[in-house]
């Protein structure tokens, strides 16, 4: 291994540091799913760029721990020699170290990277868990990007719908319920919510990178780096009491005497726990914002179901461009790529009003790419695009009024009849949970089997979820709700904005997912069911037609003549004779 490598520069800094090892979690001091460049410390380490994941360097090993989604993506970008790849979930972290390290070994880890809940989970184990005082990365990564500073922007009224002075006594009802005198805000959507603002310090997740406290009485002391601010209107600025980013933890311990400060042990950094603990008494809840900001208001909703008409246009425009450059590059000898591909898509909604960025890094993944769930292209792995075989695209958009995601597989000519079954029990799977009508407060786990029942009965599973929350011009993956084999405890109800999107990947052959978002809305009293706010035709060229009951072609017409009236007028007149052709009747099609 070279010495320059920053394996081996970190194996050097924690010698020098008298520790066995180091936990490096692909995290920030906020949790955030991603991460600026700032923060991907876990990245620089291994090469893997992934959106869960957490390194344990040892002296002579290290292993990375990824989830299903990035089994084989991390194959591909670690150095296999240097490194182990282990399930996340299967075989975790904390299992690992309570059966292979011996007791009183050194493990050091950033306070601020680690969750009160993390942390009693690894506490368990025999090794001594070393909070560092200061990150190795500061010295060690000598290229690093600088720290994030993206404006922050006011959220308006005619977007939000509801003022941030309500919204804050709202939450202070919240603590005096509890007992509580502050609660702790760590989660920058939950503080981009409360405060009515906007950030553009990670792309494509509109969120302000920053800390709050809020107290009983409604006020709310913002920790925020102040060059962050100028495009902030003075009243929305006066609303708050600002102090820098970095004041937040002390803050904390000075205002810890004698006071129950309510703290989110999943998300709130250990540091916090430090702080208080020794002065004043930890009220350990789930942030009372997170699930206030998962129930949308009427003026969210409508923003929501008005932004799927411009996406759903640049879609079909999209969509249109493809079938016909497909065959007409193909033929040429210069086929499509994937890289192409989603520079013309990004370039459709461009052209949408209302349109501000992408909400993620766009997956256009060809062939056997596609079986990397979270794939995203680069010159070195840009596959073409073309016949007999599956291309998926997974991507959405930040609106002034909304957040999209949607994918669609597609093919051109004809998949091996293997892949066709593949694809058709993904579509049953799909078609069974948006037909569905539940008990209103229904979790999320005990949704999941109906989307995966198709692929059981075959043998075959997916290994991610079927669906999540959605923001409203926030995370496109919002808490706290999950559609998952794991058990997610919140209640679903009407005003909660999720995905449906199961699939199917087969290693170095193919990818498949079907994904529409959804507003959960009342059917009947106490019963909800899904309202599809996407707006996309499905593919249907590779379906088994005969192999779908009358409820689902039923369903699958309902949606595409909805699909067809809504996007006619809005799609530019060479898109309208495909969208006619795609949304036609499933008898016209057999």
């Amino acid at each position: 291994m070279s010495s320059t490598s920053p394996l081996s520069a970190l194996r050097h800094w924690l010698e020098a540091s008298h520790l066995d090892g180091m936990i490096v979690p692909r995290a920030d001091a906020w949790q955030s799913e991603y991460c600026a460049p700032y923060d991907e410390k876990l990245a620089w380490l291994t090469g893997f760029d992934g959106s869960a994941g957490v390194a344990l360097v040892l002296k002579d090993k290290a292993l990375l721990f990824v989830d299903g989604r990035y089994q084989v993506q991390a194959r591909v970008q670690v150095n296999l020699d240097e490194i182990e790849i282990r399930h996340l979930h299967n075989e975790p972290l904390a299992e690992w170290l309570a059966e292979n390290v011996e007791s009183g070994t050194r493990i050091g880890f950033d306070p601020l990277l680690m969750t009160h809940s993390e942390f009693e989970q690894l506490s368990a184990t025999p090794c001594e868990l070393v909070p560092l005082k200061a990150s190795p990365f500061d010295t060690l990564w000598t290229d690093r990007p600088a720290a994030p500073a993206g404006l922050i922007r006011n959220m308006p009224i005619e977007h939000s719908g509801e003022r941030s002075a309500d919204k804050r006594q709202r939450v202070a009802a919240m603590l005096a319920a509890n007992n509580a005198d502050y609660l702790a805000v760590t989660l920058p959507d939950n503080i981009a919510w409360l405060l009515n603002v906007r950030g553009a310090d990670i792309p494509y997740s509109p969120v302000p990178l920053s800390f709050a406290l809020l107290g009983r009485d409604g006020h709310v002391e913002w920790f925020v780096n102040d060059n962050k601010l100028s495009a902030l209107p003075d009243d929305v600025r006066n609303a708050f009491t600002i102090a820098p980013q970095n004041a937040f933890v002390e803050r904390c311990q000075q205002i810890a005497e004698g006071k129950r400060v309510m703290v989110d042990a999943d998300s709130a950094p250990v540091a916090l726990r430090f702080a208080i603990e020794p002065r004043g008494e930890i009220v350990w809840r789930t942030d009372p914002i997170t699930l206030m900001k998962a129930t949308k208001n009427p003026v969210e909703l409508a923003g929501y179901r008005e932004c799927h008409y411009q996406d759903g246009a640049a879609w079909v425009n999209f969509l249109a461009w493809l079938s016909r450059e497909v065959p007409l590059r193909e033929a040429a000898g210069d086929p499509l790529t994937e890289l192409e591909v989603q520079a013309q898509q990004l370039a459709f909604r461009k052209q949408q009003p209302g349109f501000i960025e992408q909400s993620f890094a766009t997956i256009s993944a060809s062939s056997s790419n596609a079986a990397m769930c979270h794939y995203h292209s680069s010159e070195a792995s840009n596959k073409p695009i073309g016949h007999n075989h599956f291309y998926l695209n997974d991507s959405g958009g930040q609106y002034v009024n909304g957040t999209t995601d949607a994918t669609r597989t597609l093919a051109w000519g004809q998949v091996d009849p293997e892949q066709r079954l593949h694809y058709t029990a993904v579509l049953r799977g799909f078609l069974s949970l948006i037909t569905l009508q539940f008990p209103s407060g229904t979790q999320g786990h005990q949704l999941d089997a109906f989307a995966r029942r198709p692929l059981w009965e075959m043998g075959l599973d997916y290994d991610h979820g079927t669906g999540h929350g959605v923001g409203h011009q926030l995370l496109i993956h919002e808490n706290p709700h999950r559609i998952a084999k794991k058990v997610n405890p919140w209640p679903l109800v009407a005003g909660n904005i999720m995905t449906i999107e199961p699939g199917y990947y087969l290693g170095d052959s193919h990818g498949i997912r079907i994904e529409n978002q959804v507003e959960i809305v009342e059917s009947r009293p106490g019963f909800c069911k899904f309202a599809s706010l996407t707006l996309i035709p499905i593919d249907l060229s590779q379906v088994e037609l005969h192999l779908l009951n009358e409820q689902e072609k039923q369903w699958l017409d309902a949606y595409h003549q909805q699909v067809r009236e809504a996007l006619s007028p809005l799609v530019n007149s060479d898109a309208r004779p495909w969208l006619v052709e795609a949304t036609a009747p499933v008898r016209v099609k057999q």
